[in-house]
Protein backbone atom coordinates (compact mmCIF):
# COMPACT_ATOMS: atom_id res chain seq x y z
CA UNK A 1 0.00 0.00 0.00
CA UNK A 2 2.88 2.37 0.87
CA UNK A 3 4.43 1.64 -2.52
CA UNK A 4 1.27 2.90 -4.25
CA UNK A 5 0.74 5.98 -2.05
CA UNK A 6 4.23 7.37 -2.54
CA UNK A 7 4.00 7.50 -6.37
CA UNK A 8 0.47 8.95 -6.11
CA UNK A 9 1.68 11.62 -3.69
CA UNK A 10 4.59 12.51 -5.98
CA UNK A 11 2.24 12.64 -8.96
CA UNK A 12 -0.14 14.95 -7.05
CA UNK A 13 2.76 17.22 -6.05
CA UNK A 14 4.00 17.39 -9.65
CA UNK A 15 0.49 18.28 -10.89
CA UNK A 16 0.21 21.01 -8.27
CA UNK A 17 3.65 22.39 -9.20
CA UNK A 18 2.74 22.33 -12.90
CA UNK A 19 -0.60 24.04 -12.24
CA UNK A 20 1.11 26.72 -10.16
CA UNK A 21 3.68 27.36 -12.90
CA UNK A 22 1.04 27.76 -15.60
CA UNK A 23 -1.15 30.09 -13.52
CA UNK A 24 1.79 32.19 -12.34
CA UNK A 25 3.00 33.16 -15.81
CA UNK A 26 -0.26 34.73 -17.06
CA UNK A 27 -0.73 36.50 -13.71
CA UNK A 28 2.76 37.97 -14.01
CA UNK A 29 2.01 39.10 -17.56
CA UNK A 30 -1.28 40.65 -16.41
CA UNK A 31 0.48 42.38 -13.52
CA UNK A 32 3.08 43.76 -15.94
CA UNK A 33 0.31 45.09 -18.20
CA UNK A 34 -1.51 46.71 -15.27
CA UNK A 35 1.75 48.26 -14.05
CA UNK A 36 2.40 49.65 -17.56
CA UNK A 37 -1.13 51.06 -17.81
CA UNK A 38 -0.75 52.75 -14.41
CA UNK A 39 2.62 54.18 -15.47
CA UNK A 40 0.92 55.53 -18.61
CA UNK A 41 -1.78 57.07 -16.36
CA UNK A 42 0.91 58.89 -14.36
CA UNK A 43 2.43 60.28 -17.54
CA UNK A 44 -1.03 61.23 -18.81
CA UNK A 45 -2.05 63.18 -15.71
CA UNK A 46 1.30 64.56 -14.53
CA UNK A 47 2.61 65.68 -17.92
CA UNK A 48 0.14 65.42 -20.83
CA UNK A 49 -2.98 66.73 -19.02
CA UNK A 50 -1.22 69.10 -16.62
CA UNK A 51 0.78 70.73 -19.41
CA UNK A 52 -2.00 70.60 -22.04
CA UNK A 53 0.08 68.49 -24.44
CA UNK A 54 -2.94 67.39 -26.45
CA UNK A 55 -0.82 66.13 -29.35
CA UNK A 56 0.35 63.34 -26.99
CA UNK A 57 -3.09 62.20 -25.80
CA UNK A 58 -3.03 59.34 -28.35
CA UNK A 59 -0.28 57.73 -26.23
CA UNK A 60 -2.93 56.80 -23.65
CA UNK A 61 -6.25 57.13 -25.51
CA UNK A 62 -7.57 55.16 -28.49
CA UNK A 63 -8.88 57.00 -31.57
CA UNK A 64 -12.49 55.96 -30.83
CA UNK A 65 -12.39 56.34 -27.05
CA UNK A 66 -15.74 56.52 -25.29
CA UNK A 67 -15.58 59.03 -22.42
CA UNK A 68 -18.12 59.19 -19.60
CA UNK A 69 -18.09 62.63 -17.95
CA UNK A 70 -19.03 63.50 -14.34
CA UNK A 71 -22.22 65.28 -15.44
CA UNK A 72 -23.49 62.12 -17.14
CA UNK A 73 -22.86 62.92 -20.80
CA UNK A 74 -20.64 60.77 -22.98
CA UNK A 75 -18.45 61.61 -25.93
CA UNK A 76 -16.83 59.46 -28.57
CA UNK A 77 -13.49 59.94 -30.28
CA UNK A 78 -10.17 61.38 -29.26
CA UNK A 79 -10.70 64.68 -31.14
CA UNK A 80 -13.89 65.44 -29.20
CA UNK A 81 -12.15 64.47 -25.96
CA UNK A 82 -9.30 66.87 -26.72
CA UNK A 83 -11.83 69.65 -27.47
CA UNK A 84 -13.55 69.02 -24.12
CA UNK A 85 -10.26 68.94 -22.21
CA UNK A 86 -9.08 72.17 -23.86
CA UNK A 87 -12.29 73.85 -22.68
CA UNK A 88 -11.31 73.20 -19.06
CA UNK A 89 -8.09 75.15 -19.57
CA UNK A 90 -9.79 78.22 -21.09
CA UNK A 91 -10.97 79.54 -17.70
CA UNK A 92 -8.35 77.80 -15.53
CA UNK A 93 -5.13 77.61 -17.56
CA UNK A 94 -3.16 76.31 -14.57
CA UNK A 95 -5.34 73.18 -14.22
CA UNK A 96 -3.27 70.17 -13.29
CA UNK A 97 -3.20 66.75 -11.69
CA UNK A 98 0.09 66.21 -9.90
CA UNK A 99 -0.95 63.68 -7.29
CA UNK A 100 -2.45 60.19 -7.41
CA UNK A 101 -3.61 59.15 -3.96
CA UNK A 102 -3.94 55.53 -5.04
CA UNK A 103 -3.85 53.38 -8.15
CA UNK A 104 -5.20 49.92 -8.77
CA UNK A 105 -5.93 47.62 -11.62
CA UNK A 106 -6.85 44.16 -12.72
CA UNK A 107 -6.87 42.68 -16.19
CA UNK A 108 -7.75 45.42 -18.66
CA UNK A 109 -9.14 47.80 -15.98
CA UNK A 110 -7.31 50.51 -14.07
CA UNK A 111 -8.37 53.19 -11.65
CA UNK A 112 -6.56 56.17 -10.22
CA UNK A 113 -7.75 58.67 -7.66
CA UNK A 114 -6.03 62.00 -7.49
CA UNK A 115 -6.43 65.70 -6.92
CA UNK A 116 -7.16 68.19 -9.71
CA UNK A 117 -6.18 71.78 -8.93
CA UNK A 118 -6.31 75.13 -10.67
CA UNK A 119 -7.43 78.75 -10.48
CA UNK A 120 -10.42 80.44 -12.18
CA UNK A 121 -8.47 83.33 -13.76
CA UNK A 122 -9.97 83.71 -17.26
CA UNK A 123 -13.54 84.23 -18.52
CA UNK A 124 -15.55 81.00 -18.73
CA UNK A 125 -17.59 80.59 -21.94
CA UNK A 126 -21.20 79.58 -21.26
CA UNK A 127 -21.86 78.37 -24.80
CA UNK A 128 -24.29 81.14 -25.79
CA UNK A 129 -21.69 83.78 -26.65
CA UNK A 130 -21.61 84.98 -23.04
CA UNK A 131 -18.96 84.55 -20.38
CA UNK A 132 -18.76 84.20 -16.63
CA UNK A 133 -16.09 86.51 -15.36
CA UNK A 134 -13.25 84.96 -13.36
CA UNK A 135 -13.43 84.96 -9.57
CA UNK A 136 -9.74 84.27 -8.97
CA UNK A 137 -10.77 81.34 -6.76
CA UNK A 138 -8.58 78.27 -6.51
CA UNK A 139 -10.00 74.76 -6.68
CA UNK A 140 -8.72 71.46 -5.36
CA UNK A 141 -10.96 68.54 -6.28
CA UNK A 142 -10.72 64.86 -5.54
CA UNK A 143 -11.09 63.05 -8.86
CA UNK A 144 -11.02 59.53 -10.15
CA UNK A 145 -10.55 57.97 -13.55
CA UNK A 146 -11.38 54.40 -14.48
CA UNK A 147 -9.88 53.15 -17.72
CA UNK A 148 -10.69 50.18 -19.92
CA UNK A 149 -7.58 49.24 -21.93
CA UNK A 150 -7.02 47.43 -25.21
CA UNK A 151 -3.78 47.19 -27.16
CA UNK A 152 -1.96 49.59 -24.83
CA UNK A 153 -4.48 52.48 -24.89
CA UNK A 154 -7.74 53.31 -23.15
CA UNK A 155 -10.81 52.55 -25.24
CA UNK A 156 -13.23 53.70 -22.55
CA UNK A 157 -12.76 56.20 -19.74
CA UNK A 158 -14.95 57.10 -16.76
CA UNK A 159 -14.22 60.50 -15.17
CA UNK A 160 -15.48 61.35 -11.70
CA UNK A 161 -15.44 64.51 -9.60
CA UNK A 162 -18.07 66.44 -7.69
CA UNK A 163 -19.34 69.19 -10.03
CA UNK A 164 -21.26 70.95 -7.24
CA UNK A 165 -18.12 71.19 -5.13
CA UNK A 166 -16.24 72.33 -8.25
CA UNK A 167 -18.71 75.19 -8.84
CA UNK A 168 -18.62 76.20 -5.17
CA UNK A 169 -14.84 76.29 -5.17
CA UNK A 170 -14.89 78.45 -8.32
CA UNK A 171 -17.18 80.86 -6.46
CA UNK A 172 -20.17 80.04 -8.70
CA UNK A 173 -22.29 77.70 -6.57
CA UNK A 174 -24.26 77.80 -3.36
Amino acid sequence: MKKILLPLALFAVSLTATAQKTTTKPAAKTNDQVAQHLKTFDELDYDVFSNAKWDRLHESHGQNILVHWPDGHTTSGIEQHITDLKAMFVYAPDTQIKQHLFQLGQGNLTSVAGVMTGTFTKPMPTGDGKFIQPTGEKFSLPMSTIGVWKDGVMVEEYLYWDNQSFMKQLGLGQ
